[in-house]
């Protein structure tokens, strides 16, 4: 929670720099930055709401929890950047129909080039955060800040070149360029976060290693079968159906689920699994030999 909050400081940090560096400047490519900082700080809200109504613990209307939503403020966040990316257009085209001088070029980008460093570095913390946490909320806040950063370095090359150079048409079509790029990082949030609410299954790699939990850690059971997962947030949901003998008493069969369960939790924090214990006859031969 503490990163969420640290990410609206950052933000209105940020803000504050890049609009002092646009104001110095008149530079409508400095404004496009300055306009995703606004973005940022909005999504960074966002997120924080969304992280604390994550956390609360399940209840009555909500048995699963309120790890989804995560993934709300994620496409929130993509919709705010298309919104971005079209507020930045819009004064491109105004700026390319009427270009104008930037003054005090030096001092403004210098002033920028702060605020990137500062984003910079606030990004690696959320990415790092994103991973370690599994917060699709501070992931998508990570990368879309790091979007952010490489637009902020390309913008400042551009204006540097339009100084040098006298071509002042360079200045709007680079704001041009980091709304398309806006807009292309909006997509990637939001096709991200549609995976999540439509409950996506866990990647390829975490469902073989959930394979083969089961199947060193299910001693005296037949065989396991119709194993189905899916994330929401930072839960992840596991469930599939444990064959055992037809003597076999239910209390050995809840030992062989707690030994399963123990090892899935172990290998996949925030772990929720759901065992259907089944007769032999109902085997399928076929999904997960036991070893």
């Amino acid at each position: 929670m503490n990163i969420a909050y640290g990410s609206v400081a950052v933000g209105l940090a940020v803000l504050a720099i890049k609009t002092l560096a646009w104001w110095l400047t008149g530079s409508v490519a400095l404004l496009s930055d300055a306009l995703e900082s606004i973005v940022n700080v909005a999504t960074a809200l966002a997120a924080l709401i969304a992280l604390r109504i994550a956390a609360q613990p399940a209840d009555a209307d909500h048995p699963y929890g309120h790890h989804k939503a995560e993934y709300f403020s994620a496409v929130l966040e993509g919709v705010l950047i298309v919104v971005a990316a079209i507020l930045i257009l819009r004064e491109a085209w105004n700026a390319w129909e009427n270009p104008r001088v930037i003054s005090e070029p030096w001092l403004g980008l210098g002033i920028n080039l702060t605020a990137s460093v500062l984003n910079g570095i606030w990004c690696w913390v959320l990415l790092r955060a994103g991973r370690e946490l599994r917060s699709p909320a501070l992931a998508a806040d990570g990368r879309h800040l790091m979007t952010d950063v490489v637009s902020s370095v390309g913008v400042t090359a551009g204006v540097v070149l339009a100084v040098l150079t006298g071509w002042w048409w360079l200045d709007p079509a680079l704001a041009a360029l980091v709304a398309l790029n806006i807009l292309w990082s909006g997509w990637q949030v939001v096709r991200g976060s549609v995976g999540g609410l439509m409950d996506e299954a866990a990647p390829e790699d975490e469902i073989e290693q959930m394979r083969a939990l089961i199947s060193a850690n299910a001693e005296g059971a037949v065989e396991a079968h119709d194993l189905r997962s899916r994330r929401a947030g930072r839960a992840l949901f596991v469930e599939f159906h444990l064959v055992v003998p037809g003597e076999m008493s239910v209390d050995a069969a809840h030992e062989i689920c707690d030994r399963i369960e123990a090892a899935l939790h172990g290998a996949f924090e925030g772990s929720r699994v759901t065992i259907h214990v089944e007769p032999e006859h109902k085997a399928k031969h076929s999904g997960i030999v036991v070893l």
